[in-house]
Parts: structure tokens; C-alpha cells; sequence
């Protein structure tokens, strides 16, 4: 069976008129037809001459960047190398790029020989472009016989939406013995920072009572020397982006989109872990990247603003800061209920997106709910809506 699909649907019709010209020449003693079923039974054995050969090339495909927002370049390149001994015949280059298909024609390289071609992807949206697989494509002029061979897997170009920048996040930080330390100084946890001169109203339990009798010994003074600590913080910031279609209208998703970009950019930069779910799309951790490629793969789905939150909660359990962000079709209910699968000490804000709505942020429910037209509104809500 696979050896038949080398046979293109041209081939196939001259096969049939061939075969059926002869069987009318012989019923009905017609000697044209029996010239012409000849001739077509000539042509194809002639055409098939052009599958007899072996095609050992390497495809090297290039992509930079492989990840770009909206609206930029991505320079790409094919580098097809002959890896035969000898030299091979011209063939045909083809290239899915998203939905369309680049054909380039390539020609006769002598053993070892490299051909290139070089090429743009243009994005206009946040998406993925799938790129390859590369075939070459050998065959007879006429389209009667055709070998494909695949020589490289599927690439993908991520393109992230269009971001905004936003000032830090001061909200969500929660006091954790586990987590990271940060720059506040403290005098009550566990990451020891320095030693420092006791003042009243220290803790006596914090004097270090060996480092006070070293100074006393060596200084003749008697100074008491209190341990310093740091603040240790955790820091979770999860966005949780409703799929259901029905939420939403025009462009809002995209605007959401962007909205979330923006969001784990600053989260990231701002040395939080960042989680991001929708629908089917999830990811946790302190790598930004992959919440920003979830973030291009992420679609309409069923599982809507609830369901997410729900597995959000699951993948994150020690989100301090939390995003519910869905469009204006949305019920309060449903965000009431998202938020809920959250613990109290969780600080929640929902972002609504409203093509026709004056930014604007209202408190409900112990939920600050930030709505806006584009994404250009968020920095000035945000600013005053965590502090």
C-alpha cells in the first residue's frame, strides 16, 4: 500500500485510460485505441524512471528567534546538504509554515555541496506557527509519480501578545520560614543576616551571648550582640484565565491574553513564582518562559473560569497573589466561586475585560475587581489596586 501512494491521481487516470483504451480496442477491434492504451502504458513506464535513484541529503532548519511577540520577524533558513558520494539530481524543497506551503527548487549538489534558502515568517498574532515538516519531492515532469521523503520533525514559532510593563507587585507576600529572603530586615525569623549592638526593647532570646563575651574581652567594654535576621518571603503569583467562549466577545480574549503576559513578566522579574492556567493550558514555577509559551498555546475550551481555578488551586497551593481574569459576559457568581477555591490569606483580584467599559475598579465580596477596555489600562489600575 505504500508503495502505491507514489502513484499521484494523474497517474492513476492515465493507468485507467490506458487500460481501458486496450480493452475496447479488443472488444471492439479498434486499432486507435489500441495505440492510444500503448501510449499511455509508454508514458507512465517512462515517468516512473524518474523515482529510480536515492536522495541522502541532511535539511538543517533555523529559526531566530523562535519565540517573538506579535507583529515581529522571525528569519528563518533551510540548509540542504548532499550527503551522497556522488552528485544528486535538482529536487523539490516543501515547507508547511502555518498554513501555507514554501516550495523551493533545489538544485543538482555535488557530494557534500549545501544549498540554502532563506526566508521571513511575519506574525500578526499571539498563536503558534507550526514549521515543517521538510519533504523533498521527486518525481516526473508531468505529476505522474511523486516520492516524498520527510527530513525534519515539526518546528514551532511561539508569538507572545503584546505586553505592557506594569510596576512591581507589593501585594502577595507571604512571611515563610522556607521561602527566599529577601532585603526587610527582621527580628523574628530564621535567615541570619549579621550581628548588631543590642538596643532596649531587643529580644533578650537573640543575644549572642559567646560573641558578646568575645567583644567584652577584647574591647574591655561590655557590649551585648544581638543576631540580625532577614525576611524570608513567599511570593505566588497565579493567573487563572476563563476558556469558556461564552465570556467573552471580539477581541476581549486576546486583550486578556495580553493582560496575562504582562502580568507574569512583572511576576518573574519581580522574583515570584508564576503559575498560569486555562482550560488545558497550565504552568507552574519560576520559569517565566514556560508560562509565557502556555500563554501562546492557550484557546477556548470547556472547562471555564471555575473549572480552571479549580486546578489552578490544585497546581499552586502556595499562591499568595491571585489573577482571575475573564471577559464581561461573566457572572460575579462565577467569580466568587473561582476565588473560592482558594485559601482567605490568598490576595484576589479579578480583571475584567470589557471592550466598552470605563476602567474602573470596585470591591465585592473581598474581591477588588479591575475592569478595563485594552491593555494600555491596566499599569494605572494595578498600581492602586495592590498597594
Amino acid at each position: 500500500m505504500k508503495a502505491l501512494r507514489v502513484v499521484k491521481p494523474l497517474g492513476w487516470l492515465v493507468l485507467a485510460s490506458g487500460l481501458a483504451s486496450l480493452v475496447a480496442a479488443v472488444l471492439a477491434g479498434w486499432r486507435e485505441l489500441a495505440v492510444v492504451g500503448v501510449a499511455c502504458l509508454l508514458l507512465l513506464l517512462l515517468a516512473a524512471q524518474f523515482l529510480f535513484g536515492r536522495t541522502r541529503v541532511s535539511v538543517a532548519l533555523v529559526l531566530e528567534p523562535a519565540r517573538i511577540m506579535a507583529g515581529g520577524s522571525v528569519a528563518a533558513g533551510v540548509d540542504v546538504t548532499n550527503q551522497a558520494g556522488g552528485r544528486i539530481l535538482p529536487t523539490i524543497l516543501e515547507l508547511p509554515v502555518g498554513e501555507s506551503v514554501h516550495r523551493y527548487g533545489i538544485p543538482a549538489l555535488a557530494g557534500g555541496a549545501t544549498h540554502q534558502e532563506a526566508f521571513t515568517v511575519r506574525t500578526e498574532r499571539r498563536g503558534v506557527i507550526p514549521v515543517g515538516p521538510a519533504t523533498t519531492r521527486r518525481g516526473d515532469p508531468l505529476g505522474l509519480f511523486s516520492r516524498d521523503s520527510l527530513w525534519t520533525g515539526v518546528e514551532e514559532i511561539l508569538v507572545r501578545p503584546p505586553m505592557v510593563p506594569l510596576d512591581a507587585l507589593g501585594a502577595g507576600l507571604l512571611r515563610d520560614l522556607e521561602g527566599v529572603s529577601t532585603d526587610s530586615v527582621s527580628q523574628s525569623d530564621l535567615a541570619f543576616h549579621t550581628l548588631r549592638e543590642y538596643v532596649a526593647g531587643d529580644d533578650l532570646r537573640h543575644i549572642h551571648w559567646r560573641s558578646s563575651a568575645k567583644a567584652m574581652a577584647s574591647a574591655g567594654e561590655s557590649p551585648l550582640l544581638v543576631r540580625q535576621y532577614l525576611d524570608t518571603r513567599r511570593s505566588h503569583a497565579t493567573i487563572v484565565v476563563d476558556d469558556a467562549p461564552a465570556s467573552w466577545g471580539g477581541e476581549a480574549f486576546e486583550t486578556a491574553m495580553s493582560v496575562t503576559a504582562s502580568i507574569i513578566v512583572r511576576a518573574v522579574t519581580d522574583d515570584f513564582e508564576a503559575s498560569f492556567v486555562c482550560g488545558r493550558q497550565a504552568s507552574s514555577g519560576l520559569e517565566g518562559s514556560l508560562a509565557l509559551d502556555a500563554v501562546c498555546r492557550a484557546d477556548f475550551g470547556k472547562a471555564g473560569l471555575v473549572g480552571s481555578a479549580n486546578r489552578a488551586a490544585q497546581l499552586a497551593a502556595d499562591t499568595s497573589l491571585l489573577f482571575l481574569v475573564t471577559g464581561a459576559a461573566a457572572p460575579f457568581e462565577t467569580m466568587l466561586r473561582a476565588s473560592a477555591a482558594f485559601p482567605p490569606e490568598v490576595r484576589r483580584l479579578a480583571i475584567v475585560v470589557d471592550p466598552v467599559a470605563t476602567a474602573g475598579v470596585t470591591e465585592a465580596g473581598g474581591l477588588s475587581v479591575l475592569r478595563l477596555a485594552t491593555k494600555d489600562d491596566l499599569p494605572g489600575l494595578l498600581h492602586w489596586s495592590i498597594r
